[in-house]
């Protein structure tokens, strides 16, 4: 058993770092956020300052230990989950990023990856990674980074530069620049990953013209990968467990068994099924990724990417200033029955699972002059649950059965509103969880398992807890009507931006 009091979690999201401290019983014993910039140089791409994820999930790290009154000797182990697919090129002579970290979300690739469509990769791609050919995943944003910045591609390959999603870089950092590591989770969303043998693909390196040099040792999720040396911990600390967000969550939700499901309301939503020991391929436009690796056992994944979820509601207050604070939104969607025939497609940056249209924007359908910020608040909660329903159905034809139950987490799912819809859509029940911190347990179970924190996965199963399940209430022809009009309006915005 291991002697310290604490799992540390480093969450390192899209709009903020944040660290949270789980006690024994799995609950959280302190925690500490802060956000940083989101950057946006041009019209559909979007950026990070590397320096800034790191000193914001450093401080936040130092915050929670001092709220807990904790020193680094108390903590047993960190587990990491990160903002994935979000690319950092860095130099490993000097530690210095090369250029901005480019996130998830941005599309400045996506002419690139259609030109890799045209020359039939396609099923090349989805083979060995059991992904599509899209600027949402790292491969094409390392690409992007070589050949614009100057000198990067020769440092490249003379071996100076390192690539790594966030979790790479973090770990970088807390081990002073001794370790260049990702896990297998991580390592499937870049495109250039082969989740058959668990290994980078020599093809689509040279597909994607990347260095295999620059590439991280893959590791599994749940291991001592090696230990802390940065003042941040008085005392070194095993850095133990590493899963992108979604998987974390995941396993956080104790979503072990084939056929599991959990959504999570983020920035984006993310829907992820347990598929067992063997990778599903996808017919209905879904992503076949990597779960988890404990000890020898692999666990696989569908999922289904929204990409604009709770920053719809971000928008609503820094876009248009109809809130002032996120927390409002509820409120304000509330003050009216139902979003009056409002419908908004927020494809703000393009349209994900199942869709896949890179090029469709967000488009408000069915305003009048009645229309007030309380129907635009109330459609913009609606776009989320009815994007949800549109990944499930995928998801359920993929793996040929019904679902019954969805495992809710994120910070949209405490909204009472947007949980009783997404239950009235889907006809299943919506189940959220005491410990909505998924993403973060999931990180922490996984580096407490590593270290003897916590016995077995039997013992972290007893600790999830029901906190509230949402059934259905609105009759099926209402949720017929209201998925028409969603429908339709899906379809409009996919013909504007073929017409575009």
């Amino acid at each position: 058993m291991s002697g310290g009091a604490y799992i540390l979690a480093f969450d390192q999201g899209t709009t903020s770092s944040r660290a949270l401290l789980f006690d024994r019983g799995g609950h959280v014993v302190s925690t500490a956020q802060k956000e940083f910039r989101q950057i946006y140089p041009h019209p559909g791409w979007v950026e990070h300052d590397p320096r800034e994820i790191w000193a914001t999930q450093a401080g936040v790290a130092a915050e929670a230990l001092t709220h807990a009154g904790a020193g680094g000797i108390d903590i047993a182990a960190i587990g990491i989950t990160n903002q994935r697919e979000t690319t950092i090129v860095w130099d490993r002579r000097t530690g210095e990023p090369v250029y901005n970290a480019i996130v998830w979300q941005d599309r400045r690739t996506a002419e690139f990856c259609e030109q890799l469509r045209a020359q039939g990769n396609e099923a090349l791609v989805a083979t060995r990674t059991g992904l599509r050919i899209d600027s949402y995943f790292s491969g094409s944003k390392i690409r992007w980074i070589l050949d614009h910045v100057d000198g990067a591609r020769e440092a490249a390959e003379a071996g100076h530069l390192a690539f790594g999603t966030v979790d790479s870089w973090l770990v970088w950092h807390l081990t002073g620049g001794k370790l260049h590591v990702t896990d297998v989770s991580n390592a499937s969303r870049t495109m250039l990953f082969n989740i058959h043998s668990l290994e980078w693909d020599d093809e689509l390196l040279a597909l994607l013209d990347v260095p295999r040099s620059m590439l991280p040792q893959v590791r599994s999720s749940s291991e001592v990968y090696g230990y802390t040396a940065t003042p941040l911990f008085s005392a070194p600390v095993p850095i133990a467990g590493i899963a992108g967000d979604q998987q974390a969550a995941l396993f956080g939700q104790m979503c072990l068994a084939p056929g599991m499901v959990k959504n999570t309301y983020g920035t984006g939503c993310f829907m992820v099924m347990n598929t067992g020991h063997k990778p599903q391929a996808s017919s209905h436009n879904l992503l076949t990724t990597v779960a988890w690796k404990i000890g020898n056992r692999v666990d696989y994944a569908l999922e289904g990417s929204i990409f604009i979820g709770g920053a719809v509601v971000q928008w609503l207050r820094d876009g248009l200033g109809i809130i002032r604070h996120s927390r409002d939104v509820e409120a304000l969607a509330t003050s009216v029955p139902d979003a009056d025939g409002v419908v908004l497609v927020p494809a703000f940056a393009g349209l994900g699972a199942p869709h896949w249209q890179p090029h469709a924007r967000g488009t408000l359908f069915g305003a009048t002059r009645g229309t007030t910020a309380a129907h635009v608040a109330r459609a913009a909660l609606d776009s989320i649950a009815f994007q949800t329903l549109d990944v499930l159905r995928a998801m359920e034809a993929d793996a040929g059965l019904r679902v019954s139950e969805l495992r809710v987490d994120g910070g949209a799912a405490a909204n009472d509103l947007l949980m009783q819809w997404q239950a009235d859509l889907l006809g299943a029940d919506v189940v959220r969880p005491n410990v909505i911190e998924t993403t973060a347990a999931g990180a922490a179970y996984l580096a407490g398992l590593a270290v003897g924190y916590w016995p077995d996965i039997d013992t972290l199963q007893r600790q999830w807890q029901l906190q509230r399940r949402f059934s259905r209430k609105l009759p099926e022809s209402d949720v017929g009507r209201a998925v028409n009009g969603w429908q339709r309006a899906v379809r409009a915005a996919k013909a504007w931006a073929q017409d575009s």
